[in-house]
């Protein structure tokens, strides 16, 4: 009986030990991956299901997960309120719910209930693109709110809310003047904010100047903590550049830009910057490259200084200036998050429908694969147990191996439901050994 104990504690311990949160939209390392193991490969709607619920409305929102409980948002269409919801991580059961106030659309299948929520297990954190910013503690009691707006953006506004060090970092990359009747006539500043997340009070405001234009002066990205031969930092990117940031104050610590010389005025940015530790990834939006920059700057870099590589050359580029380059012209994101797991970052052409394993030293394709159909992707790839999984805008749910000298393509299924009209944009997060598919009506829970 002694051993049979021994060995059940054993194997509690072990499980326990696998089991990881996921607080934020890119997981706990910030990067798209977790280290959760036995996760399934192969399921659909009806298979390897713990748990499915009822969405009161869409959100291309990431599900956080703490613990026992899980985060979303949601557009809800009976009341046109947005929602704040808490399910049980166990069951689905909702154990609780606020309507914050009426959700806007922008009229491309995008809601102000884009943002994720992010949590640090003791506070939830939801943002909307309406600018409602509210703090709660884990069992729903409103602690703050605050509304950030106006924001002079074309487009929802969705940049995700950041937990990090005892701080709430929000990001506003946004035009200087109104656009479509949003943000001020002039002065709209572009800015990094950090709030005490217990109060919702104000800790430091810094300014983030662009030169950039018109609609590339906004950015829909989330902040990247990262550290560097011991130098804590944020990494933004949009507005034409990528930057990094003293998280004590918010001063600027190095900036390189541009990959926009001539000043195109629609090149929005979308993705977020991801790293290995030693360069970091910014992605160029509509077919730009994908540039590698060096970590460990300082102050205004040029090409030269700042460039590891880059995927291609551009047009507007002077070849002389670029950085090495591949010539991988499909090598580009203009919407997904690169992802990086086990060594190697994992590059997704939404439009294209092709998934890249790149090595992060040189940038060199190690493999390149084509995930099939007609349905374009928008939402990051995430990645466990040496699986990568990744949705389309169809609800189409992909698994790829990972690593591995060719693509392999495991699995697919399909998630969509009848008269689900909603372009999926939800990432698909992995926690406590499950994985969270967010569709436009239904949060499902699949396991082993």
């Amino acid at each position: 009986m002694r051993s049979s104990t021994l060995l059940f504690a054993c194997f509690l311990l072990a499980a326990t030990a696998r089991a990881e949160n996921w607080p934020n939209w890119r997981g706990p390392a910030h990067n798209g991956s977790s280290p959760e193991k036995n996760l399934p490969a192969k399921f659909s709607k009806t298979a390897g299901v713990k748990w499915a619920v009822e969405m009161p409305g869409s959100s291309a929102g990431t599900p956080v997960i703490w613990g026992e409980r899980v985060f979303v948002t949601a557009a809800d269409t009976r009341s046109g309120k947005q929602a704040a919801l808490c399910l049980d991580r166990r069951t689905g059961a909702q154990l609780w719910r606020a309507d914050i106030s009426e959700f806007t659309t922008d009229g491309q299948y995008s809601n102000s209930c884009s943002p994720s929520a992010v949590t640090d297990g003791k506070l939830a954190v939801f943002f909307f693109g309406t600018g409602e910013l509210v703090g709660f503690d884990v069992a729903g009691k409103k602690l703050w709110e605050r509304n950030l707006a106006p924001f002079a953006f074309q487009w929802t506004f969705s940049s995700s809310p950041l937990l990090h060090e005892g701080q709430l970092i929000m990001q506003v990359l946004q035009r200087d003047v109104a656009v479509r009747g949003r943000g001020k006539p002039t002065g709209n500043e572009s800015y990094l904010l950090a709030i005490d997340p217990a109060t919702g009070r104000d800790l430091w405001r810094a300014l983030r100047p662009s030169e950039a234009v018109a609609e590339s002066r906004e950015a829909f990205s989330t902040p990247l903590p990262f550290v560097h031969n011991g130098r804590a930092e944020l990494v933004v990117v949009g507005g034409d550049c990528i930057t990094g940031h003293d998280p004590k104050n918010g001063a600027e610590l190095w900036r390189w830009g541009t990959w926009n010389p001539t000043k195109i005025g629609h090149w929005r940015l979308v993705p977020s910057p991801a790293t290995d530790g030693r360069v970091i990834l910014a992605c160029g939006p509509k077919n730009a490259p994908v540039y590698a920059v060096k970590a460990g700057g300082h102050g205004t870099l040029t090409h030269q200084q700042a460039l590891a590589w880059q995927s291609h050359v551009q047009p507007t580029e002077d070849p002389a200036e670029a950085a090495p380059t591949k010539n991988e012209r499909d090598l580009t994101a203009d919407v997904p998050t690169p992802l990086f797991y086990e060594g190697k970052f994992y590059i997704l052409n939404g439009t294209k429908r092709k998934l890249f394993c790149v090595d992060p030293a040189d940038g060199s394709v190690i493999w390149s694969g084509d995930l099939g159909g007609r349905s374009v992707f928008q939402a990051s790839p995430t990645a466990a147990d040496g699986k990568i999984y990744v949705m389309n805008f169809d609800a189409d749910v992909s698994v790829i191996q990972a690593g591995g000298p060719a693509f392999k393509l495991l699995h697919k299924a399909s998630f969509k439901d009848d008269g689900d009209d909603t372009r999926h944009r939800s990432s698909i997060a992995i926690a406590q050994g499950n994985l969270y598919v967010r569709t436009g009506t239904k949060l499902f829970c699949l396991g082993k």
